[in-house]
Formats: structure tokens, sequence, C-alpha cells
């Protein structure tokens, strides 16, 4: 989108930017959403069809229980590999199209190739800082066994996850466009977000919000109809199928939402504190290089 200009922006227009990313290109975020999950749908789906007609042939239950571990494995393992591709996919596209090139869907998972290590680093260093320490508070307050140290530690385990996860917030694309590893990403994103945790933790608000209105209306209504059915294994079976599908769609329809508008963020934030608008132009079909030390920063 050759018309999205380079410069600083203010928090409604970083959302204005990603929502209008989104809607132009809107088949193209939702493909790179939507084929990594497809076999999270599809192994989710077997577990809940298949799996109670194996029980039926076995009556110990063995050959339904091992069959059942051997599918959970498998969709835990599909489920992050969904979550690496769709993640950086969704990074590359934003980057180009930002920029004013065009890409595919193919193009940004081909951008992936020997990357998929170095952003599961990234991914697992940023869990271990949004949810380890405050966890551990939490969990060292409930064996404490006192109320006021339980209720510290939910506070613990809140805000500060929090504040990492706005610290965090532009770690993928600085990993995957700078080609940094996981703890240098981790430095740089804490960096850029260094006085601008606010506006990512406006997003992630508008995030949750989402999240819950798509779960609202394409997932949680079938849940009326597994309550329902609890007597009717075949209906049961239907409203439980029902319900992932339901699941898959809001996962694929709202999550660009988040990493779109991270990446828009993170240039935002090179543009603020870089002058990266003056770095693109002199060089406007180069790689995305860090900051250097010899480049003007217009805040510090």
């Amino acid at each position: 989108m050759a018309d999205l200009d380079l410069r600083p922006l203010s928090l409604g227009e970083i959302l204005d930017r990603t929502f209008t990313l989104y809607r132009r290109n809107f088949l193209l975020f939702v493909g790179i959403a939507a084929l990594p999950h497809l076999l999270v749908l599809v192994l989710n789906l077997t577990q809940t069809i298949v799996l109670p007609t194996l029980g039926r042939q076995a009556p110990t239950g063995k050959s339904q229980l091992y069959t059942g571990g051997v599918i959970s494995i498998v969709a835990l393992i599909a489920q992050l590999l969904a979550y690496l591709f769709s993640q950086g996919g969704t990074v590359y596209a934003v980057s180009e199209l930002y920029l004013g090139r065009q890409i595919g869907i193919g193009q940004s998972f081909g951008r992936l190739r020997g990357e998929l290590a170095n952003l599961f680093g990234v991914l697992l260093l940023n869990g271990v800082l949004v949810f380890g320490a405050p966890f551990a508070c939490f969990l060292a307050a409930i064996l404490a066994a006192t109320p006021g140290l339980v209720l510290l530690g939910f506070v613990l385990l809140l805000f500060p996850g929090f504040y990492f996860a706005c610290r965090l917030m532009v770690c993928v694309p600085a990993a995957l466009l700078e080609n940094i590893g996981p703890r240098a990403s981790l430095e740089r994103s804490f960096a850029l977000t260094k006085g601008n945790a606010l506006r990512a933790f406006v997003i992630y608000i508008l995030y949750l919000v989402l999240i819950y209105a798509g779960g609202s209306l394409l997932s949680w209504p079938f849940a009326f109809g597994v309550a329902a059915s609890q007597k009717d294994p075949l209906m049961l079976r239907t409203w439980l199928s029902l319900t992932q599908v339901g699941a898959f769609l809001a996962e694929v329809l709202v999550s660009p939402v988040l990493t779109i508008a991270a990446a828009v963020y993170y240039y935002d934030l090179r543009v603020r504190k870089e002058a990266f608008d003056l770095q693109f132009m002199m060089n406007p079909g180069g790689p995305i290089a860090p900051g250097a030390p010899g480049v003007a920063r217009t805040l510090s």
C-alpha cells in the first residue's frame, strides 16, 4: 500500500492503518491464518467424531485412550506450527504491503524457510517473561495459604504479565525483519517500546474485545446445543463439531488483527526513534536493517 506514508502515527492512525491493511488484503491475511490451522481443525474434529466410535468397538477403552493420546500430541504440535506459520507469514505480508510492495500467501510462507526455530525461540522466551515470573508469584502466594497474599499474587500475575506483553509486542517483527535471535529480539522490543507501552496496552485491549465478540458470535452459541444434548451422543458430537468450526472461524478472522497491528506499530516506533522513513527513502528496495549507531534518532 504505497499510500501509507512513513511518518510518526497517533494511536488512532495505527489502528486505522491496521484495519485498512486487513480490509484491502482480506483474502491474503485470512488465507495465511486459515491454511496452517486447517490441520488443527481436522484433528479436533477427528477427536470429536471418530474417537467415540473407537470406544464402542473396544470395551476396555485402551484403543480409544491410545488413539486419543496420539491425536492429542499431533494436534498440539500442529497447533504450535500453525501459530508459527500464521504469525510469521502475516508479519512478512504486512512488511511488504506496508512498504508498497506486493506479496502472496505462498511467498509469505516461503520467507519463513529457515526461520521457524528462531521464531519458536522468540515466542518461548516471550511466554516465559509474560507468564513465568508472575505465575511464580501467584503460586508462592497460594502455597503460603494467606488470603491477602493470594490476592496480591493475583495482582502480580495480572499486571506484570500485561506490562511484559506490552513491552514485547514488537519482538516477532524485530526478529523476522531484522534477522536477529530470540534474546536480541526481546531486547530490541524493550528498547523500541520504551515510553510507548500504553499504546500497546490499548491495542491488546481492542484485540481481546474482538476475540470475545468473535467467540460470542461464532462459537459460544453452539455451547447451548452441547449442554442440551448430553443424553444424545450423535447430537452431542454434532454440536461439539460446530463449536470447533466456529472457534476456527473466530481464530482465522480475528487473529490477524493483532499481528498486523504489531507490525504497523513496529514500523511506527522505528520511524519515531530511528528515522526509518529516511533510511527507506535512501534504499527502498533493500533489506530491513536494524538501527545503527550512525542513524539519526528522533527520540531518546
